[in-house]
């Protein structure tokens, strides 16, 4: 009987390959065990993510294991990138060697049973201080709750699993996403932008509102037009709040002094049709608003 593996994977930006091991494209080791299970009724737990503890995004987080044996490769100074996405929380670590075969989250005694899913290994690219690189093992597992122990089998290649203990702790926004919302306290802001893209008839104007709550930034903005029904942003749509007057939306803003890629649907045209624009966003300009 084959085992089922399934590889547990994040659709993010590059701000996940960013730590200290670059992630290349999930492969099936050679050395890869397909294990018989023991016989038995026992359901297996349930290792589904608990609610994330933490507002949407990439941070950089502290991995601890109960084993020398079993630990973050020395290249990442013991810390792994941790995203936040969907009320989940899943975080890449890049390991020591090849040697680990494939990781559970659970129980080892669960992890042999017939079907369980096992968490399988990315090649990562770890750079070591004197500038020499290696090639090793990652993976993304899933973490339940930050700041206790939860459980994490092994499995290597003597084909034997392994019980341990792990933590993820002291989380903090890796350095591109500091670079972003985060960066201002919680509050409201007018905000001057620079805008450029389509045709030049339409824009968006400035200054806009930014509302800052938790680390993460809403901007309100008002284009110059009435004639936009929805706007796409990092591949979200977002509604038109008002229905009268000039186009208003409400849309994230991932980061400051950098242009964001966004796109207007016009229905000024003989049909509706989807212009990209750039916006960027001046946090020095930002001056607080009373409440």
């Amino acid at each position: 009987m084959k085992k089922r593996i399934v590889f547990l994977t994040i659709a993010l930006s590059a701000a996940l390959l960013s730590g200290c091991g670059e992630k290349e494209n999930a492969q099936k080791p050679e050395s890869l065990v397909e294990t018989t299970a023991p016989s038995s009724d026992t359901e297996q737990p349930d290792s589904e993510q608990t609610n994330a503890e933490l507002p949407d995004g990439v941070y950089t987080a502290e991995f601890k294991t109960d084993s020398s044996m079993f630990h973050v490769n020395e290249a990442c100074d013991g810390k792994g990138t941790l995203t936040v996405k969907d009320e989940k929380m899943t975080i890449h670590i890049s390991l020591t060697s090849k040697n680990i075969v494939n990781l559970y989250p659970g129980l080892a005694e669960d992890a042999a049973k017939e079907g369980a899913e096992l968490l399988l290994p990315t090649e990562d690219t770890v750079t070591y201080s004197d500038g020499m690189t290696e090639k090793v093992y990652g993976f993304d597992v899933p973490v339940p709750v930050l700041e206790e122990e939860f459980d994490l089998a092994l499995i290597g290649t003597k084909e034997k699993w392994y019980d341990h203990k792990v933590s993820v702790s002291n989380p903090t926004l890796s350095e591109d996403e500091a670079k972003g919302s985060a960066s201002l306290e919680d509050g409201t802001y007018s905000m001057d932008i620079t805008f450029d893209g389509g045709s030049g008839k339409a824009k968006i104007l400035s200054p806009v509102t930014v509302t800052v709550v938790e680390g993460k930034a809403m901007a309100k903005v008002q284009w110059s037009s009435p004639n936009y029904d929805y706007m796409i942003v990092d591949e979200e749509k977002y509604l038109q709040t008002n229905t009268e007057g000039n186009s208003t939306f409400e849309i994230p803003v991932s980061k400051f002094d950098e242009p964001i890629e966004v796109i207007g649907d016009t229905v000024a045209m003989s049909k509706p049709h989807e212009v990209e624009y750039t916006i960027t966003f001046d946090s020095k300009s930002a001056s607080p608003l009373k409440k």
